[in-house]
C-alpha cells in the first residue's frame, strides 16, 4: 500500500522546489538587469558629468552609484537558490519513490518531475564546469517552472502502484534512460533557441538596425558560438542515451507484447525524434553545419520530443498513451 503521508510530503516538497526555482529565475533576471544598468551608469560616468534637467546644472555621478549595482551578488544568490531548489526537488522525488514503494517515474506527473530535475542538474553541471554563464539561469528556470507547473496542475497523480503493463524491471532501465535524455534535450532546445536570439541580435546590430523584443534579449546572452557549442555538447551526450532508451524499450515490448517494434504512435514519434537528432549530429560531423541551420534542427527535434511526450501520451490512443 502506498504511504499517503510520504506522498503528500513529496508533493509539498515539489511545490516548494517550484517556488524556489521561480525565485532563482527572478534572481537571475535581476542579475541581467543589474549588469545592464551598471553598463549604462558606467558609460555615463565615463563622460565625467551628467546633465540634470534641461539647461540645469551638471553634477558629478558618485562612484557609489556604480558599485551599488552589483550583478554578481544577485547572480550568486540566484545560483544558491537553484542549488537549494535542486536539493528540495531531489528530496521530493525520493519521498515519492518511498511513498509508492517503486521507482518514482511511473506516470506522466513523476516523469515530468524527473525530466525537469535532469534539466536543472545539467545546467548546474555546465555552470560548474564553466561551459555556460550562470546568467542563462533565467532562461533555463522559466521552462522548468512551467514544466513542473503543468505537471502539478494537469498531470498530477497520487502516489500508488504501477499499472500492470508497467510493472517490470525494464521500467528502471528504459524509462530512466528516457528521463535522462529528455531532460538533456530540454536544456539543449532552450540553448538552441537562445542561440537563434543571439545570432539575430548580432546580425541586426551589425547592420545598425533596431532590435525589438524578444531579439533585444540577445544583448544579455553569451556569444553565439558559445551557445552553439553548448547545444552540441548536450545533444552529443543525450543522443546515445536516447538510443539506448529506444533499444531497451524494444526489448521490453518483445517481452510484454511479443514483438520488438509495431509502429505504435509512441514508437513512431520516438523514432522521428531520434532521426532528427541523428541528422543534427551527422550534419555537424560531415557537412560542417553550425550556427542557425544546426540550431533550427535542434529546435525541430525538441518540438518532436514534446509531441512524443504530450500529444501522443494524452491525445493519441496507443499502447503507450494515457488517452
Amino acid at each position: 500500500m502506498p504511504d499517503k503521508g510520504l506522498g503528500q510530503l513529496g508533493d509539498g516538497l515539489l511545490f516548494t522546489a517550484v517556488v524556489v526555482y521561480a525565485l532563482a529565475m527572478l534572481g537571475f533576471a535581476g542579475e541581467q538587469a543589474s549588469r545592464k544598468a551598471r553598463q549604462s551608469v558606467t558609460a555615463v560616468r565615463d563622460s565625467t558629468q551628467v546633465l540634470v534637467g534641461s539647461g540645469g546644472p551638471s553634477v558629478t555621478l558618485p562612484a557609489e552609484t556604480v558599485t551599488s549595482l552589483n550583478p554578481s551578488r544577485a547572480g550568486r544568490f540566484a545560483l544558491a537558490l537553484t542549488g537549494l531548489g535542486w536539493l528540495v526537488h531531489l528530496s521530493s522525488i525520493t519521498a515519492r519513490g518511498f511513498a509508492a514503494h517503486r521507482v518514482p517515474w511511473g506516470n506522466m506527473y513523476e516523469f515530468s518531475s524527473c525530466v525537469a530535475f535532469v534539466a536543472v542538474t545539467a545546467f548546474l553541471v555546465l555552470v560548474a564546469r564553466g561551459y555556460v554563464e550562470r546568467s542563462l539561469g533565467a532562461f533555463v528556470m522559466l521552462p522548468v517552472v512551467l514544466y513542473l507547473g503543468l505537471a502539478a496542475t494537469k498531470l498530477y497523480t497520487a502516489a500508488g502502484p504501477l499499472v500492470p503493463a508497467l510493472n517490470s524491471y525494464w521500467i528502471k532501465i528504459h524509462v530512466a534512460a528516457a528521463v535522462t535524455a529528455s531532460g538533456a534535450f530540454l536544456l539543449s532546445g532552450v540553448v538552441a533557441l537562445l542561440y537563434l536570439l543571439r545570432s539575430r541580435y548580432d546580425e541586426l546590430t551589425a547592420a545598425e538596425r533596431p532590435t525589438r523584443f524578444p531579439v533585444s534579449l540577445g544583448a544579455q546572452l553569451p556569444a553565439a558560438p558559445v551557445l552553439d557549442r553548448v547545444s552540441y555538447v548536450v545533444i552529443a551526450f543525450a543522443f546515445p542515451v536516447w538510443t539506448f532508451a529506444i533499444i531497451a524499450g524494444a526489448i521490453w515490448a518483445e517481452a510484454a507484447w511479443g514483438r520488438y517494434w509495431g509502429w505504435d504512435p509512441k514508437e513512431t514519434w520516438s523514432f522521428i525524434t531520434w532521426v532528427l537528432y541523428a541528422g543534427y549530429l551527422h550534419a555537424r560531423a560531415t557537412a560542417g553545419w553550425k550556427g542557425r541551420k544546426a540550431a533550427w534542427v535542434a529546435v525541430a527535434a525538441a518540438c518532436a520530443l514534446i509531441v512524443d511526450y504530450y500529444v501522443v501520451n494524452i491525445f493519441v490512443v496507443g499502447l503507450h498513451s494515457y488517452a
